[in-house]
């Protein structure tokens, strides 16, 4: 512990994050171990170990928000370590959520497809077998959401309007979940 001129230069956070990832349409045959783990190292272990390195310096009142995905609530076709690691977040956040209350808030939201450079780089692995068109018709609402739509969902999360909330898990999917 810090005391003295080195305690007033110790960085306190108020709000993390945690929104890296990375998908991968792969059948249970065609993923490999080298495809297995990056998805893991992405989407669980850096969020796991970012979380371990600024928990201490996260203030009394904070918020984490981790960013995991429908497919980590449901599960989707030809994707099952994408999904495993996406419902391991949700599950890393439930368990955070008892394990850091009443200290900070710990939540997750768990957007469908979003109109980001992410699914413009699954469409063009996909070679034009389905477009941006068609993966909105799986929605309610009839599209993919914008990111501006999501990064709201977040602020509100976040947000110490909402002290009350921990261990939510939002779905923002345009009614994908409801189903």
């Amino acid at each position: 512990k810090l005391t003295g001129p080195q305690a007033a230069m110790v960085p306190v956070v108020d709000i993390l994050i945690n929104c890296a990832g990375i998908y991968r349409e792969l059948s249970l045959a065609q993923t490999d171990e080298a495809a297995y783990d990056t998805l893991f190292a992405t989407n669980v272990k850096g969020l796991f170990f970012l979380t371990r390195a600024l928990e201490p310096y996260l203030r009394s009142g904070g918020s984490i928000v981790n960013v995991a995905s429908d497919a980590g609530l449901s599960g989707n076709y030809g994707c099952a370590a994408y999904c495993a690691s996406k419902g391991a977040v949700v599950a890393l956040t439930r368990a955070w959520a008892l394990d850091f209350a009443p200290r900070l808030r710990v939540n997750c939201v768990c957007p469908g497809d979003v109109d980001t450079p992410l699914v413009e780089r699954q469409l063009v692995e996909a070679a034009g077998s389905y477009t941006k068109e068609q993966m909105g018709e799986v929605y309610p609402l009839g599209r993919i959401g914008r990111a501006q739509e999501v990064a709201h969902v977040i602020c509100a999360v976040a947000s110490s309007l909402n002290s009350f909330m921990t261990g939510a898990i939002i779905p923002v999917d345009g009614g994908l979940t409801a189903k």
